[in-house]
């Protein structure tokens, strides 16, 4: 593996896994993306980040149509590419350009959007999956907002759903299958901070061979 690496991260709602991301960026001092890639996409398309914020991760199932009648990638902002995609599909592909253009040119950890699948033949891709059992998701989630268990764990199953959709469509496979990842793990068993130097122990193992 080349200096170089990027290292994507999937995970299950309330597991920390965007914190682990964080960190684990700090300690392999690298970018890092998450909402960050929003911003991005507002830029290079030119439509309303506020908007792009409502359905960032959300399937709008007609990305396959949009490509059978030859659509483009930026459709509606001057590549040449029809104005009847929807924005959904917009967005993840012009995510998908960011994401391997940062996998190109930099060390990065990249949260979520397919990027795992996006970046699935990129050569120093390291792939992690974080997850921790429901009922620790529901209380973390719960103490993060100050909600009740109740309506923690209404919210981790509209979240999940939608991660799912979002990642089964555009990834065409199912998500949260290990096999799609190098790494995944439980952040429950070592928490935040033991997980996050687990996963760049993890990849700094990888860029040595």
């Amino acid at each position: 593996m080349s200096e170089q690496f990027v290292v994507t991260i999937a995970r299950e709602y309330g597991s920390n896994g965007r914190i682990i991301g964080k960190k684990v960026a700090e300690l392999l001092n690298a970018a890092f993306y998450d909402s960050e890639l929003i911003t991005m996409a507002a830029r290079k398309s030119g439509i309303s980040q506020n908007l792009l914020n409502d359905i960032d991760e959300k399937a709008a199932h007609s990305l396959m149509y949009s490509i059978s009648v030859g659509a483009g990638v930026f459709s509606g902002f001057g590549v040449g590419t029809s104005f009847n995609m929807p924005l959904n599909d917009k967005l993840f592909l012009v995510q998908a350009d960011i994401i391997k253009e940062i996998a190109a040119k930099e060390n990065a950890v990249i949260v979520g959007r397919c990027s795992d699948y996006l970046l699935r033949d990129h050569e120093t891709a390291v792939n992690a999956f974080i997850y921790a059992p429901y009922d620790v998701r529901k209380k973390t989630v719960a103490e993060r907002y100050g909600i009740s268990v109740d309506k923690a764990a209404e919210m981790i199953v509209k979240k999940e759903k939608q991660r799912k959709s979002y990642y089964n469509y555009y990834a065409g496979r199912k998500w949260g299958q290990p096999a799609n990842y190098d790494l995944c793990i439980d952040s429950s068993v070592l928490g935040i901070e033991e997980t996050a130097n687990l996963l760049a122990d993890f990849v700094k193992k990888i860029k040595q061979k």
